[in-house]
């Protein structure tokens, strides 16, 4: 799957956070743009006037005898209480972002353990046969036997934007919470996707876990964001989002690889994260999962 251009990855000139497609990505998204342009904005321009104010009313030009005021009660109850309800009002928001984000999957989630190795991503499916594969970039120096994933795409041979497209990609099905837990074989690497709003920590010797929703499918690029060696820029990360009888049919290609395992979500609704003034269809609690459909397949196929 060729991605779209813009989506799911950095672009040329561009300002700001990437376009979201994860409702925790909408929510944070707005909770950023709402505080950066109107709120710190506001602050800024009422700093520089007030100082304005004070260079031209109280130099020693417009006052040769300067006051004596001590005190003024109204003005110092203002400037404490202002920046409390600054305060307030962006940590009820983005303590709420927190929260949800981090609530465990649904208990029938899909998961997929995520492992960091110097320099590569290995992805592996408990829920699916126990098959797992690693991930390396295309292009990498010194490593031709890679280089040769060269994907087509119509009649062209493609293998994706430079240093992020990779030969095995991390598939998972849109639409449904995936439980994703990470960890590292070596050393502390980072497991993150701007466009999705996923950042987590793949430290050796601990499991570190968390939801990952994609709301449509199409492919998705981050990197490891942790400085892990000589060659931490050349472990991208690719997220392939795929409707679920596709992801089905990718599964049944891979030798063990088996679909509808218990504990597996076939279909489930969304995470519910909500933003004020978000043009965007309210989204249901993930922990209310759908149960899996009945789905029979050979575990030799």
């Amino acid at each position: 799957m060729k991605p779209t251009e813009g989506i799911g990855l950095p672009v040329d000139g561009g300002i700001g956070l990437q376009k979201q497609f994860s409702p925790f990505g909408e929510y944070g998204h707005w909770i950023h743009d709402a505080v950066l342009v109107p709120l710190i904005g506001f602050i800024t321009l009422l700093v520089l006037v007030l100082l304005v104010i004070v260079v031209i009313r109280f130099n020693r030009r417009a006052n040769p005898i300067a006051s004596r005021t001590s005190h003024n009660t109204l003005l110092e109850v203002a400037w404490t209480l202002l920046p409390v309800l600054i305060l307030v009002g962006i940590a009820v928001p983005s303590i709420d972002l927190i929260a949800k984000q981090y609530k465990p999957a649904p208990a029938r989630a899909l998961t997929v353990k995520v492992t960091g190795n110097q320099w590569f991503w290995t992805y592996s499916y408990p829920d699916n046969g126990e098959f797992e594969v690693n991930s390396y970039m295309l292009n990498l120096p010194g490593q031709p036997a890679i280089n040769a994933g060269v994907r087509e795409v119509g009649s062209e041979p493609w293998d994706g934007p430079a240093q992020f497209e990779v030969d095995n990609r991390l598939v998972i099905p849109a639409g449904e919470p995936i439980r994703l837990q990470i960890t590292a074989a070596d050393v502390i690497h980072s497991f993150g996707v701007p466009s999705l709003w996923f950042k987590t920590d793949a430290v050796p010797g601990r499991i570190n876990e968390k939801v990952l929703f994609v709301e449509k499918p199409g492919v998705y690029y981050g990197q490891c964001y942790e400085l892990c060696g000589v060659k931490h820029a050349y472990m991208p990360i690719v997220v392939e989002a795929l409707p679920r009888d596709e992801f089905n049919a990718w599964v049944l290609s891979h030798p063990g690889g088996v679909v509808g395992q218990p504990g597996s979500v076939n279909a489930a609704q969304a995470p519910e994260v909500t933003a004020p003034d978000v043009d965007a269809t309210p989204a249901t609690n993930p922990n209310e999962a759908v149960p899996a459909a009945e789905t029979t397949a050979s575990p030799s196929a």
